[in-house]
């Protein structure tokens, strides 16, 4: 098990590095000046092009680059905002709290949702449950995650007033965006439960037990689940990596100040630091998620062992 972490953290090197060029490239060939961003369009000609000496834009691209990744890996320094002229690796430690917050709630009621609705959709198969669920579900993945909250806004914040319209501060600040942002994780998780619930059902362990006399709710739990969740924890941990993808827009919607809506004001200000942090960032979460349910596996089933 050693090795194999091992092996997989030192394969994460050269992909976080092929992430930073394809980032640095992106930002610094999208049309904008990051000069007339942080000094006003009306700066005159000669104190452009000093601005632009001083900061390093005139050096050549593979210039910058590296003295992009020295600050990274030698000073830990993502630079600072072009905007706002503060430290992003600050920001970025600020703003992380409230995005892994939001992602992990919504991944709680995601998999509660989930794979509960799952194995009632299995077990009562073609059953009015079943079919409720079904259609629950793909009514859920066809449904934009923005017109979704700003219902789920209209409903529960503004008619009923149960819960704040947007920004933080308490408890119930985070409820409405969590729920939002997990609705659709929960759909599809609901879909690869119920399968693969199904498929353990109809292998010949399952009938053995049954045969044996062993009650129905003994045989989901010490049986069936412990097969069916493997894959289902595949598709958890990928789930869980888009959601800080989605987290983008639910944060936008509901004014929630994570690093959804900071990367959201990075790319439309020209923001360069910005935008390559919480690129790089966003990779290698998604990265740790990916080798996180790898060594899942073997807790979950012990025949599996990582060689």
């Amino acid at each position: 098990m050693l090795q194999f972490v091992l092996r997989r953290v030192l394969g994460m090197i050269p992909i976080l590095l092929i992430v930073t060029i394809i980032a640095f490239l992106f930002v610094h060939l999208t049309p904008g000046d990051p000069i007339r961003i942080m000094y006003g369009a009306e700066i005159d000609q000669s104190t452009y092009e000093s601005m632009r000496e001083r900061e390093g834009f005139n050096d050549p691209m593979v210039v910058q680059y590296g003295r992009y990744m020295v600050d990274i890996v030698v000073h830990q320094d993502f630079g600072q905002s072009y905007r706002t002229r503060s430290d992003v690796s600050d920001e970025v430690i600020r703003r992380f709290g409230y995005t892994f917050g939001l992602t992990m709630l919504s991944m709680f009621w995601a998999i509660l949702i989930g794979v509960t609705v799952g194995i009632i959709s299995a077990t009562k198969r073609n059953s009015l449950l079943d079919r409720v669920g079904m259609i629950s579900t793909i009514t859920a993945l066809s449904i934009p995650e923005f017109w979704f909250g700003l219902m789920m806004m209209q409903v529960f914040a503004v008619q009923l007033g149960w819960f704040p319209t947007s920004g933080s501060g308490s408890w119930q600040h985070i409820i409405l965006p969590s729920l939002t942002l997990g609705f659709g994780v929960a759909a599809t998780i609901v879909r690869f439960t119920r399968s693969s619930v199904l498929e353990v059902l109809r292998e010949d362990f399952v009938r053995t037990a049954r045969a044996k006399g062993q009650k129905e709710r003994v045989v989901i739990w010490s049986h069936v689940l412990r097969n069916a969740l493997i894959p289902v924890v595949t598709m958890a941990g990928l789930q869980f990596g888009f959601l800080i993808g989605g987290a983008v827009v639910v944060e936008q919607v509901f004014a929630w100040p994570g690093l959804g809506s900071y990367l959201i004001d990075g790319i439309l200000t020209r923001d360069y630091p910005v935008v390559q942090a919480l690129i790089l960032l966003f990779s290698f979460q998604f990265l740790v998620i990916n080798l996180l349910v790898d060594i899942s596996y073997g807790f979950l089933d012990p025949q599996i062992r990582h060689d």
